[in-house]
């Protein structure tokens, strides 16, 4: 599986500077390791978890799992009998047993330039306890689930380990989600809880968070789920916060734009922040009340941490759930090997914690790790293209992890914005997402990186809970565009469609034949579609739904989706649901999405709408088209191209050919096969009504 030795030409290199301190310095050491962990993956991560707090010991077996439907239920089990706090692990333990309480958690950055804030563990620990008191005063308790819709902010994570820090199981929703998904994912969670903020800007756009949630809440009553608790940060009016301890002075938090914010503003709040005294609860006020001291809840190590929402190809999102024990020694391993973390790295992840990336490698990977890290609001060409170069600058950021999407945007920008800024304290790269193609890859070694940092391809999902797929900066060379090796633990295949293993240089499904720690563990609520979505198919294996290349060096190159999902900016969609809000309009009779290249997302979305009898298509239905698709699902789902299709090509049987949509969509005039169509003329027409341009 994998090769004696990695190839030597037509390869990048780590530094021997890098190999000299590196936790995994070699191809030999990483084989070695892998070896370990393959072959006897309990005493692999026993010895990792030594190196965490454990109220009680594991009783069981250290890993245990079934991954073949044909023998039962489908289980994954790590450190079973073991009992710990996850946040704990991260603040507590840091500070009292790694002396680690004066070293700086997050620096948070504003999307305004000059909105900043230094927040230290000790800091972050009495912040974490008084909102987990604020959450035990409202009544939350182990094993309740608890909604968050907040902007980029320290107060996010606040709550996300406030919530771990009494056993409750926090459910985050990406703030560019529309009231409709976060009502969908608040009804299908069953929370007890919200909570939000006034809103935010995202560059220059404003956000009313206040409202959306709001709106969330009336659908929720509105379906027969009525939540009566909602918790509103003021972020917007930046009410200065009260001592988060007797020694602390309160943390301000300067706000430049003072003329942007002034819609927001206190003053303001009547005609601009909705507020309902019989639901509505202050974050502020509540904070005043609290204690800062809270004793962690001592959980089972299989007890869930949390859940999050990733798109299904049914349509309806899979509420991905996580347990304590497991992902947190994956999420800190990953992170430690992977960015080869350093006691005095400035670490960098733009990714948003509403997203997997977020939550593994913001905050839990990171923390577990005591890591240093920046959290940033904004956005990377915001106030202007050079503004994550000088962010690099500013905190002297050594390790950076970003999507292959926002690479692709500033490359458009050339060279000047980024070499402006010396960006010297460099040390590793990382691209997260999506694949990353290979002209992307080496503009962003040769000129964000100056041609000596090592670009780690790491290759994961919301399923997996860290990276599964990826190079080690000193260990692993480097090919531009390949996710390389797998991690430590994990056993990667290739099956045809017989589901049958291929060996050697071959392509088709990527499967895993064991579990790692990190793997979830259920879809929230239905275990039954967790193993029909991830273990029916092909039995014994978990299934990616990905496809997957291996070349002759052993290498791998993920190629993309192969079920109903499309990847837009590193972040997958279901088209399924993107046809549902399409048809929903009166205006609609029939609608299919299919995914078109995209030089900036990877992915475009390209919709196919069959109209009722009598309905003339215009520029004013297209609007409403994406409005609906907006308001359903989200802004990253709005549509790109809406083309008008009388009809579309469906099989004998009625099932759309799919497969010759995205040849149309695409303007490719090799069709293949397509003798199963009931009626090809249809094509033709498609062809001719083509839309040339998206918006």
């Amino acid at each position: 599986m994998i090769p004696d030795k990695a190839p030597k030409e037509d390869v990048f290199h780590g530094s021997e500077d890098m190999k000299k301190s590196a936790h995994v310095p070699s191809f030999e050491k990483y084989k070695e390791l892998y070896l370990k962990s393959i072959e006897n993956p309990g005493e692999f991560w026993g010895d990792i978890a030594k190196d965490f707090f454990w109220k009680t010991k594991h009783t069981g077996r250290v890993f245990d799992y079934n991954f073949d439907v044909t023998k039962g239920e489908i289980f994954i089990k790590c450190m079973e009998g073991a009992s710990t706090n996850i946040c704990y692990n991260l603040l507590d333990y840091n500070i009292h047993e790694r002396n680690l309480g004066d070293k700086v958690a997050f620096y948070w950055e504003g999307n305004e330039p000059g909105d900043e804030l230094t927040v230290t563990y000790r800091e972050l620990l009495r912040r974490v306890c008084q909102f987990a008191n604020v959450l035990k005063s409202q009544g939350v308790k182990k094993g309740d689930r608890v909604s968050i819709y907040m902007p980029m902010v320290i107060e996010l994570v606040v709550a996300m380990l406030g919530c771990a820090r009494i056993g409750a199981v926090h459910s985050i929703v990406f703030a560019g989600f529309s009231a409709e998904s976060l009502c969908e994912r608040i009804m299908d969670s069953q929370c007890s809880l919200l909570i939000t903020a006034d809103g935010f800007y995202r560059g220059d756009k404003l956000i009313n968070l206040k409202l959306l949630a709001d709106e969330a809440l009336r659908k929720c009553r509105d379906k027969g789920f009525p939540l009566e608790k909602c918790i509103m940060l003021k972020h917007l009016s930046k009410e200065e916060e009260t001592s988060v301890g007797s020694q602390s002075p309160p943390a301000k938090r300067p706000c430049p734009d003072l003329q942007k914010m002034k819609s927001l503003r206190p003053k303001d709040s009547k005609t601009q922040v909705p507020w309902n005294p019989e639901v509505d609860l202050c974050w502020h006020s509540l904070l005043r009340e609290a204690s800062d001291e809270c004793e962690p809840e001592w959980c089972e190590s299989e007890d869930p941490l949390f859940i999050l929402y990733t798109s299904g190809s049914t349509g309806k999102p899979k509420g991905v759930l996580h347990t304590i024990s497991g992902y947190m020694l994956y999420t800190a391993t990953t992170f430690k090997m992977v960015f080869d973390h350093q006691p005095d790295d400035i670490y960098w992840c733009t990714a948003d914690i509403g997203w997997i990336t977020g939550h593994s490698y913001i905050t839990y990977g990171p923390l577990a790790s005591g890591a240093t890290s920046v959290l940033f609001e904004g956005l990377p060409t915001y106030p202007d293209v050079g503004r994550m170069w000088e962010i690099v600058d500013k905190y002297r950021v050594t390790k950076f992890y970003t999507a292959p999407t926002a690479i692709r945007l500033l490359t458009k920008y050339g060279n000047e914005p980024v070499q402006k800024y010396k960006r010297e304290s460099l040390k590793v790269l990382g691209t997260v997402g999506e694949p990353i193609n290979p002209e992307a890859w080496q503009w962003y070694y040769s000129v964000v990186g100056d041609s000596r940092c090592p670009i780690v391809d790491t290759y994961w999902q919301t399923e997996t809970g860290g990276h599964v797929l990826t190079p080690l900066p000193a260990a692993t060379p480097l090919k531009p565009g390949s996710s390389t090796f797998p991690f430590f633990g994990v056993v990667p295949a290739i099956l045809n469609e017989s589901g049958e293993e291929l060996e050697g240089p071959s392509e088709g499904y990527l499967v895993f034949k064991q579990p790692w720690p990190g793997l979830m563990r259920t879809v929230y609520g239905n275990h039954q579609r967790f193993e029909t979505t991830y273990f029916k198919k092909f039995p014994g294996y978990y299934i990616t739904g990905d496809g997957c290349r291996r070349d002759k060096d052993g290498y791998y190159w993920i190629t993309g989706r192969i079920d109903d999902m499309l990847n837009v900016s590193g972040h997958l969609l279901s088209t399924a649901e993107v046809e549902s809000a399409l048809v929903e309009h009166e205006s609609v009779a029939e609608a299919a999405v299919v995914g078109r290249p995209h030089p900036i997302k990877g992915e475009s979305l390209y919709c196919f709408v069959t109209l009722n009898e009598g309905v003339t298509y215009n520029h004013t239905l297209e609007a409403e088209l994406k409005k609906q698709v907006r308001e359903k699902i989200g802004a990253i789902a709005t549509p790109d191209y809406i083309q008008n299709a009388p009809g579309l090509p469906k099989t004998r049987s009625g099932k759309i050919m799919r497969r010759v949509l995205r040849k149309i969509a695409c303007d490719e005039q090799e069709l293949g096969d397509i003798s199963t169509l009931a009626d090809s003329s249809v094509v033709e027409q498609l062809f001719q009504n083509r839309c040339c341009t998206g918006v």
